[in-house]
């Protein structure tokens, strides 16, 4: 089993649940703590949900890291695993996270549900700020009559200064709104890629 077979799995799950939703966009690849990690699929809505895909074929070795960022900035995860890293790689993800075993049979892959997911119980405001570009973060201050002085910031500190101003609630809401109507690939070279639902 591919991890173009657990993917393309996921994805038609996500599809189904999502068809005709206008308010959920679902992105491929998006980057997360200024783009040097990666998560498979995000899932934009009401919440901000990723989902990690692991294959058989695939090692754990990235999953510790890629769990305490993920763990910052996602509503909710879910961890997609080959039936052989099941057992381990549940002892690798904090305990809010949801699994689910992707299983080959001769009609494709089976996805079952090993364990539903709960709330994050602490986002970090900064990465969940830092997943906007400098505009978008920008615009939310001007918004509010906060940008002056700071359009020439860098990023960074733009990022701190929207995470600090606004209460978790608001902050969290700007950044789907503002991610649900991002061109994803505007920028050249980008991987990010949205999937219809």
């Amino acid at each position: 089993m591919r991890d173009s077979d657990v993917r393309t799995a996921v994805k038609a799950h996500l599809i189904r649940l999502h068809e005709g939703d206008d308010d959920t966009r679902v992105v491929e690849e998006m980057g997360v703590w200024s783009g040097s990690v990666r998560i498979d699929i995000a899932v934009i809505n009401g919440d901000l949900t990723g989902f990690e895909l692991k294959s058989d074929r695939d090692t754990l070795q990235r999953l510790p890291v890629q769990a305490d960022i993920y763990s910052r900035v996602f509503d909710h995860v879910t961890l997609v695993v080959g039936e052989r890293h099941a057992e381990k790689a549940t002892d690798l993800i904090p305990n809010w996270w949801g699994v689910m075993s992707a299983r080959e049979t001769p009609s494709g892959v089976d996805l079952t549900n090993i364990k539903c997911g709960t709330r994050n119980p602490s986002p970090d405001p900064y990465l969940v700020a830092d997943l906007l570009w400098k505009e978008e973060a920008i615009a939310i201050l001007d918004a509010r009559g906060l940008a002056r002085g700071w359009r020439g910031k860098p990023a960074k500190a733009v990022h701190q200064r929207l995470a600090s101003e606004l209460s978790f609630s608001e902050l969290s809401a700007e950044v789907r709104r503002v991610l649900k109507s991002r061109s994803w690939l505007r920028q050249s070279g980008s991987r990010e890629r949205q999937m219809p639902v």
